[in-house]
């Protein structure tokens, strides 16, 4: 009879002792990573707030820095709280913690053989954080290995090992940090609005410069773009000459990010001012990439 009761009794002490001490320490991880996940998201929406700079236009570059920053910081306090705790668990349940060094060892050669990628983008991902390439709500052209064109979205998250962007159209791309030989940051610093206005080869060409002047004289004084503008927008002249058409190319200086709405607005003002002076625009418009520079 003793000898089936002394089990029971030795798991029940075990359980008020050790057993007690590793649920205390699992709940107290739990609690721990949740409030550092809700400071930390608590403080990237601080820094969203007050992220805008003094015209309220634009994301300031420290504070997309910070933004990211905070969020590794996060991630990285949330790992180390599972490593403590796992540590801790372990010596609670008898298991010698400097008996694991040289299996760790062991394992640590075998995983790194087979991990290699994935120190590769942590460690990109440090040099793209500290380098400050780009930040949060940046929009960017990446370029990966085995991509041609790249992809084109806003930066949503920057992890050390990922970034995670989401297209014009909507799509999220998550794209590893090591897989990077490329990056155009389109919103850093300042910008460019480039158009290129395809009209009739017979039209004068002077008559055609000062209307785009004026229309960009106008825009560089409206309530709502001239703030987006670092400058009137240039007409550069003509850009190359055709059979039967002319290309003129106007260029706009922008806030950073800014360059697709004046590019639209732009052209919709162009294209009104032509029409209405009875200058016909060729249909196949061909409008240069934007660019940004930084």
């Amino acid at each position: 009879m003793s000898l089936a009761i002394a089990p029971i009794t030795d798991i029940t002490m075990w359980m008020r002792s050790s057993g007690l001490e590793v649920l205390l320490f699992l709940s107290g991880a739990i609690l721990l990573t949740r409030l550092v996940r809700w400071l930390g998201g608590r403080i990237t929406r601080r820094i969203d707030a007050a992220s805008s700079d003094s015209s309220g236009l634009v994301r300031s570059e420290a504070s997309k820095h910070r933004h990211v920053l905070t969020e590794v910081i996060m991630w990285s306090a949330v790992v180390l709280v599972y490593c403590v705790t796992a540590v801790l668990v372990l010596q609670r349940l008898g298991i010698p913690v400097t008996g694991l060094v040289a299996p760790a060892a062991v394992a640590g050669v075998a995983l790194g053989f087979g991990a290699q990628r994935i120190v590769q983008d942590v460690l990109a991902g440090i040099f793209i954080i500290a380098e400050r390439q780009y930040g949060f709500g940046d929009m960017v052209r990446i370029a990966a290995l085995g991509s041609e064109t790249g992809v084109t979205g806003t930066v949503e998250e920057v992890t050390l090992r990922i970034t995670r962007m989401r297209s014009a159209n909507g799509e999220v791309v998550i794209v590893p940090n090591g897989q990077i030989v490329q990056v155009i940051n389109m919103s850093r610093d300042w910008a460019r609005a480039v158009i290129d206005i395809p009209v009739p080869s017979t039209t004068d060409i002077n008559r055609v410069r000062a209307i785009l002047r004026r229309v960009g004289d106008d825009t560089a004084t409206d309530e709502r773009l001239g703030p987006l503008l670092l400058g009137p927008p240039s007409v550069l002249g003509v850009e190359s000459i055709e059979v039967d058409k002319l290309q003129v190319r106007v260029v706009a200086r922008t806030l950073p990010g800014k360059q697709f709405e004046v590019g639209r607005e732009l052209r919709a003002r162009v294209a009104a001012a032509l029409q209405q002076d009875g200058i016909t625009v060729t249909a196949d418009v061909n409008t240069a990439h934007p660019t940004g520079a930084g």
